[in-house]
């Protein structure tokens, strides 16, 4: 299983709307210099942030974004949730109908099972643990 980029740019775009120390929001075009992310991606990844209330917007000359919340309560579940949707790693955990062997499936409580780890893993880390420095950033 893969996470798209989809979902690693949202949360780049998350960390560096959570490192914004100044009341002013950040613009588009400084999000893109700070990500590497182009505009145009952002203006979609930044759609379903903004929907989840992720994200909040000003309009206007002097617009940009702010987090919704502070980083403390945005997981990374929250981000994949909103970007990729399903986080299942089988598609049949999604839509029972794909598959014609879910009743007598050996392996669908294994791929629930790593689903649900993968689930809480995510529950458990915030933005704000991933602004900390991790231990090997500090050792160089």
């Amino acid at each position: 299983m893969k996470l798209s980029a989809r979902s690693r740019y949202a949360t780049r775009l998350l960390l560096a709307l959570a490192d914004n120390t100044s009341d002013a929001p950040v613009r588009t075009v400084t999000l893109s210099e700070i990500t590497g992310v182009t505009v145009q991606f952002i203006e979609q990844i930044i759609r379903p942030l903004k929907k989840a209330g992720l994200v909040t917007s000003v309009r206007g000359a002097a617009g940009g974004y702010y987090l919704a919340r502070p980083p403390e309560k945005i997981t990374l579940h929250d981000i994949v949730r909103h970007t990729e949707g399903s986080i299942n790693i089988a598609e049949c955990l999604d839509c029972e109908e794909s598959c014609n062997k879910i009743d007598s499936c050996q392996t669908r409580s294994a791929w629930e099972r790593v689903s649900r780890a993968i689930e809480q893993e995510l529950e458990s880390m915030t933005l704000a643990e991933l602004m900390e420095p991790s231990e090997s950033s500090e050792a160089n």
